[in-house]
């Protein structure tokens, strides 16, 4: 089953942290399009989490139903017999995206909270709660992004040691490092590194239903996730090359992933992400690549619109540049990660396609 965590209301502004070694400080910006910078604040968390990690429940219990997990229809039927009398095994994830693959892999065997569903919350500046501290505290497996995304979900496993618990840091999995780019949900080859990495914990966690988990995934990637890897495929096949222009660095892996030709600098790119400024050169660089109709598209993240962006936006309608959108974290915040991630390839197969005419 998956719990998710509330809908936080939006905080007032707070002053800049201090700029980090790698990352540049982010400017205040209004609303969720504008990430505003803020502290970590976890001394109220770290004391919390550490009175609780002594005395927090075991992390496995009996094994409740499968529902409301966002898992496939086939993936909830013969596997869900095989292993209805085993444990659950309660499991953190920093972000719900993550967090929907471990609950579709897990079935009835998982319980998953998320710490970070709500579309409106940052997780580069996220504060987390006593709240967040009591279900690290009582979480078997841990699963945070890493490469600097979610540096405070660090602090809050560091309150709370457990020797039984096991943690996936997916920067460490997939090789990337603070300084590269976080977004690996949007790489497809990183995605399916994921999968297979939870499966394999979770046969470790509770060897007795090993076989439940792997049928859980051959079920997942046969059914619930096979429309994502055959748009993939197709995008490839058909549009191989074909430049494009980006808002930020969150498009970098998806466009590796569709083999498609990304002309905006990495510069603006990676500035945009972090909430920078870019340089006069790079947004002057983007610009002639629109008006000269340099790229074929141009894909842009509708959750961090900046003036600047929104500006590029409309010079690319205005060119006739098909613009396709993309989300950072799931919108609606319900939807499972296939189906977020399917409804943006089909917004970007169809701007190639208008563009193209293939």
């Amino acid at each position: 089953m998956r719990i998710s965590a509330p809908a936080r209301p939006a905080r007032p502004a707070r002053p800049a942290r201090p700029v980090r070694p790698v990352r540049p400080v982010r400017p205040v910006r209004p609303a969720r399009s504008a990430r505003s910078a803020r502290p970590v604040r976890l001394a109220a968390v770290t004391a919390a989490a550490l009175a609780l990690a002594a005395t927090a429940a075991c992390s496995t219990s009996p094994a409740t139903s499968d529902a409301a997990t966002g898992t496939a229809g086939a993936a909830a039927g013969a596997a869900g017999a095989a292993g209805a009398a085993g444990k659950t095994i309660r499991v953190a994830a920093a972000e719900s995206f993550w967090g929907s693959l471990a609950a579709q892999l897990g079935g009835e065997h998982v319980e998953v909270s998320d710490i970070i569903s709500n579309p409106d919350a940052d997780p580069h500046d996220y504060e987390p709660t006593a709240a967040d501290g009591r279900t690290v505290a009582g979480a078997r497996y841990v699963i945070t992004n890493g490469i600097g995304y979610d540096a405070w979900a660090d602090k809050l496993l560091a309150a709370n040691p457990a020797p039984d618990r096991t943690a996936l840091k997916v920067g460490d999995l997939v090789g990337v490092q603070e300084g590269g780019n976080p977004h690996q949900w949007y790489s497809p080859a990183g995605v399916h590194r994921v999968i297979d990495r939870i499966t394999e914990d979770y046969k470790k966690l509770d060897p007795a239903d090993a076989a439940y988990f792997d049928q859980r995934r051959t079920e997942f990637l046969g059914t619930a996730l096979a429309p994502y890897d055959q748009l993939i495929a197709q995008i490839k096949a058909t549009y191989a090359g074909t430049p494009i222009g980006a808002s930020e660095s969150i498009v970098t892996p998806l466009a590796e992933g569709l083999g498609l030709r990304l002309l905006t600098p990495e510069g603006l790119l990676d500035a945009v992400s972090e909430g920078a400024d870019p340089t006069a050169a790079d947004k002057s660089t983007a610009d002639r690549q629109i008006s000269g109709r340099q790229i074929s598209i141009y894909v842009y993240n509708s959750q961090n619109d900046t003036p600047d962006i929104k500006a590029q936006v409309q010079a690319a309608k205005a060119q006739g540049i098909p613009v396709a959108t993309v989300t950072e974290t799931p919108d609606p915040a319900t939807a499972s990660f296939q189906d977020w991630q399917l409804a943006e390839l089909r917004g970007i197969a169809d701007a190639l396609k208008q563009a193209t005419g293939k």
